[in-house]
């Protein structure tokens, strides 16, 4: 059996033909399947039109969370309630073509236990999307200590066996690509060309790709925190040499440093490197304050489609 992971934010402009895409895909492979819309709070019909799914179509299934929780709480649900054996992770947006399953399908009965799709080229987007995308992907690269993928999101096949790893992952803040190569096992990759988005706006502007790469370095790695003192250091070491040509110039020459624009810039300079390192330790900080509290990663308000119709349910811990 597939189950198919869709998070939905304000997409009631795209989700019909999302569902229709889907429906047709896995339709044509043959095999039992479960199609799994996450509405992440929103303010749209989207959750009222999936619902209308459900209600027509036994293999559709509907979450809604109590209110926007973000991308990978979404996805986090999904994962935690899909029970297939192979688990596709889709965007509703229809940039991510679900005409590639079979691909990862086959992929995945050859041995490997995840499949992702890996953009060879991205319709529909301006060269400072594309430009930051890519700086953006390999600057996660370089900065985390696990092998991550260039030009790969979380558009993506994964074993069950993936999903029970990930699951049993205490983070709260989830870097779901990140905590997928994380757990190891046989990856592998597809190419694919990313579409222009179907329809409506972007859910990923500028200020939210920061926050994210922010998000993945912090989750991943501390090589900021050693770039940082090693940074101090060669401030220190500057500092050191500077002090020590300043007394050899007042003691042994008769050259005059006027001094304040000179000491006022070092200042000025030294204060902003400490100002950056202070805030990258309020990251961490912050990050540690956010798992000791220990609060669900979302909190679901009702389910549509898993058997019982209606109900509550338990928040992923």
């Amino acid at each position: 059996m597939y189950s198919v992971v869709v998070p939905v934010f304000n997409e009631e402009e795209v989700v019909v033909e999302t569902y229709k895409r889907l429906t047709a895909v896995m339709q044509s492979m043959a095999e039992p399947y479960e199609i799994i819309f996450i509405n992440d709070g929103s303010r749209d019909r989207s959750a009222e039109i999936i619902a209308g799914f459900c209600n027509s179509d036994k293999s559709i299934r509907l979450i809604s969370f109590s209110r926007n929780f973000g991308h990978m709480a979404a996805i986090s649900a999904g994962m935690e309630y899909a029970s297939g054996d192979a688990i596709f992770i889709i965007d509703a947006d229809l940039q991510d073509p679900p005409e590639i399953f079979p691909q990862m399908a086959q992929k995945w009965r050859e041995g490997y236990h995840v499949v992702y799709g890996q953009r060879k080229k991205r319709e529909g987007e301006t060269l400072f999307k594309k430009a930051s995308a890519k700086i953006f992907y390999r600057f996660i690269r370089r900065m985390t200590d696990v092998e991550m993928p260039v030009d790969t999101g979380e558009f993506r096949l994964i074993d069950k066996k993936v999903n029970e790893a990930v699951k049993k992952l205490p983070e709260k803040s989830r870097y779901i690509r990140g905590l997928v190569s994380w757990v190891g096992f046989k990856q592998t990759a597809i190419m694919y060309v990313r579409n222009e988005r179907f329809a409506g706006q972007t859910k990923y502007p500028l200020r939210k790709m920061v926050a994210f790469a922010m998000d993945a370095v912090t989750a991943f790695s501390y090589k900021p925190l050693k770039a940082a003192t090693t940074l101090g250091f060669l401030i220190s070491i500057a500092s050191f040499i500077y002090i020590a040509v300043i007394l050899f110039q007042s003691t042994f020459t008769d050259t005059t440093v006027d001094g304040w624009a000179s000491t006022m810039g070092v200042i000025l300079f030294t204060q902003g490197i400490t100002m950056m390192i202070l805030g990258l330790m309020g990251e961490y900080i912050g990050r540690i304050y956010e798992e000791l509290k220990n609060r669900p990663a979302y909190i679901v308000q009702e389910t549509v489609g898993f058997g019982t119709g209606t109900n509550s349910t338990t928040p992923f811990a």
